[in-house]
């Protein structure tokens, strides 16, 4: 299935194709818009002129990743503190998975030891590892046992709650009025 969250065919491709891609993606998704997140891997493998490989984003000089992800464009609203938790990503990869981000989700017999594995991730939460969880399900079929019910709301069919669910621009509009319908609510709740 041919993922389309970016609006970029080449960078969805690149999603689509690149494991270390997707979950960096998925790390810049917060406090940032949706498609822009997902859009920073591929701005990052244009300026490195190669792959996003965990290895190689480890070993880069710190401040110049960060002038890398600064941009322009910024690759995240806070370019610098983000290119450092990248980097801390890809060495968590490289430590853990010998470099091989499919590896997190490829090799687990359930959804739970999936789910756990996630939020290990630096840069992961509860929420954002139950989000990709539904994402890997919904658009690339990594389904493990209990995966319905660990991915609870997010996992559901014709629900427009997150990146997991964005198909094209007619989704990803119903994905953002259903986070702002969220930020209302909990804004009257208070």
């Amino acid at each position: 299935m041919a993922i389309s969250i970016t609006g970029n065919a080449a960078a969805d491709v690149e999603l689509e194709n690149h494991p270390f891609s997707l979950l960096t993606a998925m790390l810049l998704d917060q406090q940032f818009p949706m498609e822009r997140a997902f859009l920073g891997p591929y701005v990052i493998v244009e300026r490195l002129g190669g792959p996003l490989d965990p290895a190689v984003v480890a070993a880069y000089d710190p401040d110049a990743f960060a002038k890398l992800c600064t941009g322009p464009p910024a690759v995240h609203r806070y370019p610098g503190a983000m290119a450092g938790r990248i980097q801390t990503l890809a060495q968590y990869v490289l430590d853990e998975y010998d470099g091989d981000a499919a590896r997190i989700w490829s090799d687990v017999a359930t959804a739970d030891e999936l789910l756990r594995r996630l939020k290990a991730l630096p840069g992961y939460g509860t929420v954002k590892a139950t989000i990709f969880l539904a994402l890997l399900g919904k658009q690339f079929g990594v389904r493990p046992e209990g995966w319905s019910r660990v991915t609870g709301g997010y996992g559901e069919v014709g629900v427009f709650r997150s990146v997991a669910d964005v198909i094209d621009a007619d989704s990803l509009a119903k994905v953002r009025a259903y986070k702002q319908e969220q930020k209302r609510a909990a804004k009257a709740g208070r």
